[in-house]
């Protein structure tokens, strides 16, 4: 779901730290700083295939900083995980966490494999393979993952039982997130990053005077995001899902899908394509529509300099990390469109894993009136930062960044990490 465009997320994000460094007036000292991981561990995991024979694969775990607190951050399963990606999403957790204010650091972590190529009894044995590789650096104090591309409930399941079959059968709940319910997870986690990115989309729309009753949507990426972002737009905010694509395809019915209907197509058949109930649309098409909210949900650099021009959305809300680069960002910003960042607008599943960590034990219902809570400070904090600087105009983007690294900064200056 990547759009064309290969450049390297990794990159992209030391350029966006470098300008706010510059922007700000700080010293060299905190692009040092920030630039790259504290650490980064490559692995080679080696498991036996239901074939019998065996294969192994590449898995990795970034801990970038933790001036906060502990490193925090997922492990996805997917073809295209490198290292560079990996260090990227780390440094935009550290952030994220920042902007979310919440007392955690940035991590993440993935294995280079095809999960859908992969049975069941493979995939577990590859989440522990991975922790049998990564254990010493994880823990509920040091390092605590949780689910991403192609992870769920169930693989922090293994690999938290596994980290317990390494220590003794101790019990240990806070070494993961994102597990079951009845192991410690959270009620309201497998919905959190969709339900955070509607509540900033709720506020951002608020700030322009867009209704959100009625308001036409259009999701690129339908996985576990964007499938959320579909029944939760409708159900929180009042929105006509207009259109939705994934991998295969899309489809389009300007006069509004249903999106339990669209939800129980794409289980049923792999995809959205052939929903009887619209018309076939491309993935770059609905880039193009010109709707009220757009989320990008699926991975990196799906709007670039090349397709930019024709985005027609008022509000981008980026439920993926990365998926508008540098270049579109600026012509976004001079076609007026109201762009809500990953490091706040796909927060929601960091900060009800948060939670989670905290074992508050907190039912459903209070997971996500205090994730609103979180969300609509954030997205305050930062819209009011950016209109409190006064000699430029700035994005929310810029605020984010701006106001997270300036945190860190005197964060790490207080800890003593150095001179900023």
């Amino acid at each position: 779901m990547a759009g064309t465009n290969t450049e390297n997320p990794y990159h992209i994000a030391q350029s966006r730290i470098r300008k706010t460094v510059e922007r700000l007036g700080m010293s060299q000292s905190v692009y040092e700083r920030l630039k790259s991981p504290d650490r980064i561990v490559e692995a080679s995991i080696c498991i036996e295939m239901d074939s019998g024979r065996l294969k192994s694969f590449k898995g990795y775990r970034s801990q970038h900083n933790n001036a906060f607190g502990p490193y925090k951050g997922g492990i996805r399963f997917a073809p295209e995980v490198t290292a560079d990606e990996v260090k990227a999403l780390s440094i935009w957790m550290t952030l994220k966490c920042v902007i979310a204010g919440i007392p955690l650091g940035g991590g993440k972590g993935g294995i280079t494999c095809n999960p859908r190529e992969m049975s069941q009894n493979e995939i577990e044995r590859l989440s522990r393979g991975y922790i049998r590789q990564m254990e010493s650096v994880l823990g509920g104090k040091i390092d605590i993952p949780a689910p991403d591309v192609n992870t769920n409930p169930q693989v922090m399941a293994w690999m938290m039982d596994e980290i317990q079959n390494m220590n003794g059968r101790r019990s240990e709940p806070s070494v993961m997130t994102g597990k079951p319910v009845e192991l410690g997870g959270s009620p309201g986690r497998i919905d959190a990053t969709a339900r955070g990115g509607c509540y900033a989309a709720r506020e951002a729309a608020k700030s322009i005077g867009v209704d959100t009753e009625g308001a036409s949507v259009a999701i690129h990426g339908f996985g576990n995001a964007g499938r959320y972002a579909a029944l939760l737009s409708e159900e929180l905010l009042g929105c006509k899902i207009v259109a939705v694509s994934d991998s295969r395809g899309g489809v389009l019915n300007e006069n509004g899908l249903d999106a339990k209907s669209l939800v129980r197509h794409k289980i049923d058949t792999g995809t959205v394509e052939g929903y009887d109930k619209a018309t076939a649309i491309s993935n770059s098409e609905l880039l193009e529509l010109p709707v009220d909210i757009l989320y990008p949900a699926a991975l990196e650099n799906a709007i670039t300099a090349a397709n930019a021009p024709d985005v027609k959305a008022k509000i981008l809300c980026e439920l993926a990390n990365g998926p508008v680069t540098p270049e579109a960002d600026d012509i976004l910003e001079t076609k007026g469109v109201l762009l809500l960042p990953d490091l706040l607008a796909n927060s929601g599943g960091v900060i009800v894993s948060y939670f989670e960590w905290l074992q508050n034990g907190w039912g459903k219902e209070k997971t996500a009136e205090e994730l609103d809570r979180k969300i609509t400070e954030a997205f305050h904090r930062l819209n009011n930062y950016r209109l409190s600087v006064k000699e430029e105009r700035i994005t929310i983007r810029q605020a984010a960044y701006m106001y997270a690294v300036q945190r860190l900064a005197e964060t790490m200056r207080l800890r003593g990490w150095g001179d900023f």
